[in-house]
C-alpha cells in the first residue's frame, strides 16, 4: 500500500505486529536452543526482548510519529537480523534468524514507495550474505531459498499492496480517491476524538471547469485536472491528505491544522494556480461531528463561496455565531425582532408607470441597528435558517403585495429572490404554493428571481423546482444577469421569463460606446427568447433615457424609488382611477 494511501494507524498497528513477533521468535530461539542462553552474548540476547517490547509501543503510540521514523525501524531492524544471525549458536538457528528479513521485506513493500521498498531489499540481501560468508557453516543450498524466500515474499506482498492501493487511487490523477479519503477521514476523526488535536477539511472546486470541457474538449480538462494535482500535490501540509473527490472537485484533509490555519494551506494552494479559479469551503471538527457532518459542513461552505461570486475561500469554523443566535430569535418573533419586507418598484420605461415590486427582506437589529442582507443570508444559509427566512419573506411579501394592489388599485407583479439552498430543497415549490393559496395572492403575478450563479450551477432539483412552479402559474427571472459567465448558453434549456440586468451593466451604458452595444444586443436576444430583460440599478435620467432609446421595457433603481415599507409606498402612488 502506498504511504500516500496508508493511514498512520494501519502502518503503526502493522509494522508494531510485524516487529513484535519478530522479537518473540528471537526470544523463542533463544530459549529452544541447548545451550543457547550461554553461548549467546547477553547483549544479543537482550535484542529479543527489546524487540518486542519496541514493537508494542509502535502498535500502541506508533500512529504518533512521522513515516521517517518507520524507515529508520526498518533499517535498524535488518542490521539486528544480521548482527543475532552472526551470534547464533547453531546454523540452524542462524538460518531461521535470517528467515525474519521476510518479515522486513513484507513491511518495506506494504508501506514505502517502490524505489525505497527494492532499497531495503538489496539492504537485506546483502546482511543476509554477509552473515553467510561470515559464519561459513550454512550451506549454500539453504541460504538460497532463503534468499528466494524473502525475494518472493517481498514481490508478492508488493504487488498485492499495490493492487490495494490502486482501489483507492484516482486513475486520472494518481491522488486517493473518495473511497480512499473517506476511509482516511474517518480513521482521523477518531484519532482527533481521542486525542483532542485539531482536524480540518477542504472542498476545492475548479471554477467554471466544465465550459474548459465544453469548448476545448475533455481532453483538454484532463490535462487541466492533471496539472492542477501535480501542482498541489508538492505543496501539502505535513501528514495531509489531498484526493479528488470527483469531477473537478479536490477534497484536503489537514490533521492538525485549525480551521484558520487550513484556510490559509487552502488559500496557498488556490494560489498556486493562478490561471484556474477556485472556490474553497473549509470546515473544522467540532465537538459531536462525525465525519459525515464535517464533510457536509465544508460542502455549505463550499457552496456559500459559489453561489456569492466564486474565487474565495470561506470557513464554517462550527457553532452558532452571535449573529445567528439573534436572527433565530428574530425570526421567531420577526416584528419584535426588526424583520420586515421592502418593497422597491419596477416601472415601464414607456410611459413611467410601476408594473410591479420587488421584495427585500431587511433587518433592523435592536442593538447592532441595520443589519445589511448580504451579512446576514450567508448566516441564515450556513445555520439552517434560510428555510424559515425564506417563508417570512413569501408570506410578508405576499401579504404586502395584496395591500398595495387593494390600496392603489393596480395589477401589479411581485418578485421575490430566492436562495439557491432554499430552492434546493424539494419541499419549497409546496411552500411557496401554500403561502400564495392563503395570502391570496394570486400565482400568475409572482416571478421568482434566481441569480446567474446559480443558474451556471444548474442543480437538478432546483431546475426541477422553477418547473413545478412555473407549471402552477408563477413566472422565473434570472438575477445579476450580465456578470456571470455562462447563463447565456443556457437560456433556451432553462425555465426562464425574465431578464435582470444587472446593475454593474447599467451604470456604464451612458459612458461607454461599445457597452451600450451589447445591450441592444441583449434586448435582441431578450426579444427573440421572448423574455422579459428589467434593468436594475437605474440611477439617473440619461440611464434611464439611454435604456428606453435601447429598447429595455423595464427598469428599477433609485431613480424611481427605493425600498419602501409598503405603507409608504401606498402613499407615494396614487391610486388608479376607476
Amino acid at each position: 500500500m502506498a504511504p500516500e494511501v496508508a493511514t498512520p494507524r494501519v502502518v503503526a498497528r502493522t509494522a508494531g505486529l510485524l516487529t513484535a513477533l519478530g522479537g518473540l521468535a528471537a526470544v523463542a530461539l533463544v530459549l529452544g536452543t541447548p545451550g543457547g542462553l550461554v553461548e549467546v552474548h547477553p547483549a544479543v540476547a537482550a535484542l529479543g526482548p527489546l524487540t518486542t517490547v519496541v514493537g508494542v509501543a509502535v502498535m500502541r503510540w506508533g500512529n504518533r510519529v512521522p513515516l521517517v521514523f518507520y524507515r529508520l525501524l526498518l533499517a535498524v531492524g535488518s542490521v539486528g537480523i544480521g548482527v543475532f544471525a552472526c551470534a547464533s549458536p547453531t546454523a540452524t538457528g542462524a538460518v531461521a534468524v535470517l528467515g525474519l528479513m521476510s518479515f522486513a521485506s513484507m513491511d518495506a513493500f506494504l508501506f514505502f514507495p517502490l524505489v525505497w521498498a527494492v532499497g531495503f531489499l538489496g539492504e537485506l540481501l546483502v546482511i543476509g550474505t554477509v552473515v553467510v560468508v561470515l559464519r561459513g557453516d550454512i550451506a549454500p543450498g539453504p541460504a538460497a531459498v532463503l534468499g528466494l524466500l524473502v525475494i518472493g515474499s517481498a514481490g508478492a506482498i508488493g504487488v498485492l499492496a499495490r493492487r490495494a492501493a490502486s482501489a483507492h487511487e484516482d486513475a486520472l490523477t494518481g491522488l486517493v480517491n473518495r473511497r480512499g479519503f473517506d476511509e482516511a477521514l474517518e480513521t482521523a476523526v477518531r484519532v482527533a476524538v481521542r486525542t483532542g488535536e485539531s482536524l480540518s477539511v477542504a472542498l476545492f472546486d475548479l471554477d467554471h471547469f466544465k465550459a474548459v470541457n465544453d469548448s476545448r474538449g475533455h481532453a483538454a480538462g484532463d490535462e487541466m485536472l492533471r496539472s492542477v494535482a501535480a501542482t498541489w500535490r508538492t505543496l501539502l501540509p505535513a501528514g495531509a491528505v489531498l484526493a479528488r473527490h470527483g469531477g473537478d472537485e479536490f477534497s484536503l484533509l489537514v490533521p492538525g491544522l485549525g480551521g484558520d490555519a487550513a484556510r490559509e494551506a487552502a488559500e496557498e494552494l488556490r494560489a498556486a494556480l493562478p490561471g484556474i479559479g477556485t472556490s474553497v469551503g473549509v470546515a473544522q471538527l467540532v465537538p459531536g461531528d462525525s465525519p459525515a457532518a464535517l464533510m457536509r459542513r465544508a460542502d455549505s461552505a463550499l457552496y456559500r463561496v459559489k453561489s456569492l461570486g466564486r474565487g474565495r475561500t470561506e470557513l464554517d469554523a462550527g457553532g452558532p455565531s452571535p449573529l445567528a443566535r439573534d436572527l433565530v430569535a428574530a425570526l421567531a418573533d420577526a416584528d419584535a425582532g426588526g424583520l420586515s419586507v421592502h418593497l422597491q418598484p419596477i416601472v415601464r420605461l414607456a410611459d413611467g408607470g410601476v408594473a410591479g415590486v420587488e421584495a427585500l427582506v431587511r433587518w433592523h437589529h435592536t442593538e447592532r441597528g441595520p443589519v445589511p442582507p448580504v451579512e446576514f443570508v450567508p448566516v441564515a444559509e450556513q445555520e439552517g435558517l434560510i428555510g424559515q427566512l425564506g417563508a417570512f419573506v413569501w408570506a410578508a411579501a405576499c401579504r404586502d403585495a395584496r395591500t398595495l394592489c387593494e390600496a392603489t388599485g393596480r395589477d401589479l407583479f411581485l418578485t421575490v429572490n430566492v436562495s439557491g439552498l432554499e430552492l434546493d430543497d424539494v419541499a419549497f415549490p409546496q411552500r411557496v404554493l401554500t403561502v400564495l393559496a392563503q395570502t391570496g395572492w394570486p400565482a400568475e403575478r409572482t416571478v421568482v428571481e434566481v441569480t446567474e450563479s446559480l443558474v451556471e450551477a444548474e442543480s437538478a432539483r432546483s431546475v426541477l423546482a422553477l418547473h413545478v412552479l412555473r407549471e402552477h402559474g408563477l413566472q422565473v427571472a434570472i438575477d445579476d444577469f450580465g456578470t456571470g459567465y455562462s447563463a447565456l448558453s443556457r437560456l433556451d434549456t432553462l425555465p426562464a421569463d425574465h431578464l435582470k440586468l444587472d446593475n454593474s451593466f447599467v451604470s456604464s451604458i451612458t459612458t461607454s460606446s461599445r457597452r451600450a452595444r451589447l445591450l441592444r444586443s441583449v434586448v435582441a436576444l431578450a426579444d427573440a427568447l421572448e423574455l422579459t430583460l428589467i434593468a436594475e440599478g437605474v440611477e439617473t435620467a440619461e440611464q434611464a433615457r439611454t435604456l428606453t432609446e435601447l429598447g429595455c421595457p423595464l427598469a428599477q433603481g433609485w431613480l424611481f424609488g427605493r425600498p419602501q415599507p409598503v405603507a409608504q409606498l401606498v402613499a407615494t402612488l396614487a391610486p388608479v382611477a376607476a
